[in-house]
């Protein structure tokens, strides 16, 4: 065996040319940021003369394929919440191939798909949009034909809420931030409805215009569901993903309430019904935004980070989270650590606030939902915290989860519309 990169950084997904010559790759500089981008290389056989043939592309590339004649490299990668395939030249110049790749999450809509293309450039892929969970579609120069409609049973009698896409600018920066808005199935202008913020994980990761179950069931509630691509998402650039760098929760906060104030305009928008929840990172800022504001009647904290000190020392991934979330280890930044913890805030909190976690969490474990929910009973505010046996961080892995999941918020939700 013989090492043929030496970068300090990871490189991975080696595809050998058709022709035996070459290795295209992908990979980055480990520069110790909360987001880092792959790049695309290329180089000889023994590793010799290794160009990036990807400068200037500011998407982050995956599931790399070499075309037939080795002169075309085909990748996938998301922008503005779509998923693309696009192909790229030896001397970097690219070209969308198709879109609407379909997210692979049930859920949420969160970005993750497939495909595969044959040496003549066809493709297959995951189909999918805000009207269909992921399909199996395949085509050729840029046309689809959708292969599979697995869910049509379903969706014959069943009528979904409509998904638009909306843009706003942040109160903080004036940035363009970009979200989508789930509207009640069978919509009626002349009354009023109430609004939820969904808030998506990671924070490393986007929404887009994929199928979202849990909105929908929202929406089928009759909410109206906000889901934006606050600062740090992906899709939009590594300089927007790493504007929480070392700074999250921070302004990501101001760009989702701009987003609420954007949406509250509406004549049909109830302003004294708002509601918010999240997941994960979503959690996390869920729990920031109880500790910043009292304008939403309820709140839904589902699995979150409440205490970055205790989670860098038992989450799954201990030799990560110090060292590309902060600037060192807590215990020498005590004061950095706090600051950007929502326990720090829980004695502002007066929203009625449920914690909803698995009990087999690992990436954020119970503990994190316990001390909230401690912290918001010390202050007595109306909580609840809810124990999902058997789940883990994926809590909607199996679908009597998500069902259970979606009643749980809706619920209590619906014990605080005015």
């Amino acid at each position: 065996m013989t090492q043929i990169t030496d970068r300090f950084g990871p490189d991975f997904s080696p595809k050998v040319s058709p022709d035996k010559t070459k290795i295209a790759f992908l990979g980055y500089d480990d520069k110790f940021l909360g987001y880092q981008q792959n790049s695309l290389y290329v180089m000889d056989i023994d590793g010799d003369n290794v160009q990036v043939i990807s400068q200037g592309f500011d998407r982050n590339i995956s599931n790399i394929t070499w075309r037939g004649d080795g002169k075309i490299i085909y990748f996938q990668y998301d922008s503005e919440g779509m998923t693309r395939i696009a192909s790229i030249t030896l001397s970097g110049k690219v070209k969308d191939i198709v879109d609407e790749l379909g997210g692979l999450s049930l859920g949420r809509p969160y970005s993750g798909a497939s495909y595969t293309i044959s040496k003549s450039g066809r493709y297959a892929f995951t189909y999918g949009n805000v009207h269909n969970p992921a399909d199996l579609a395949s085509g050729f120069n840029g046309a689809k034909r959708r292969i599979t409609d697995l869910n049509k049973d379903l969706f014959d009698y069943k009528t979904l809420g409509k998904v638009e896409e909306v843009w706003y600018e942040s109160s903080y920066d004036k940035k363009r931030i970009q979200g989508w808005l789930v509207y009640p199935p069978n919509f009626d202008s002349s009354k009023k409805y109430p609004l939820v913020l969904e808030i998506h994980g990671g924070p490393f990761t986007n929404y887009g215009f994929r199928f979202t179950a849990e909105c929908q069931l929202f929406a089928s509630k009759g909410y109206f569901v906000l889901y934006t691509n606050p600062r740090g998402s992906t899709s939009y650039g590594k300089d927007f993903a790493n504007l929480i760098h070392h700074n999250y929760p921070s302004q990501d906060y101001d760009d989702l309430m701009s987003g609420v104030d954007h949406i509250v305009e509406r004549d049909y928008i109830d302003g004294d019904n708002l509601f918010v929840t999240g997941g994960s990172g979503g959690g996390v800022l869920t729990s920031w935004i109880v500790g910043k504001t009292d304008r939403f009647n309820a709140a839904v904290v589902a699995k979150p980070v409440i205490n970055w000190y205790s989670f860098v020392l038992y989450a799954d991934n201990i030799s990560f989270f110090y060292k590309y979330w902060f600037k060192g280890m807590p215990w020498n930044n005590l004061e950095e650590y706090m600051r950007r913890s929502p326990i720090s805030y829980v004695g502002n909190v007066k929203t009625p606030t449920m914690l909803l976690t698995g009990e087999d969490d690992y990436r954020t474990p119970m503990a994190e939902s316990e001390q909230f929910y401690a912290g918001l009973k010390l202050n007595k505010v109306e909580s609840m915290l809810v124990r999902i046996p058997g789940a883990s961080h994926g809590i909607a892995a199996r679908p009597s989860n998500l069902i259970a999941k979606v009643n749980a918020i809706t619920a209590w939700f619906d014990k605080y519309k005015k």
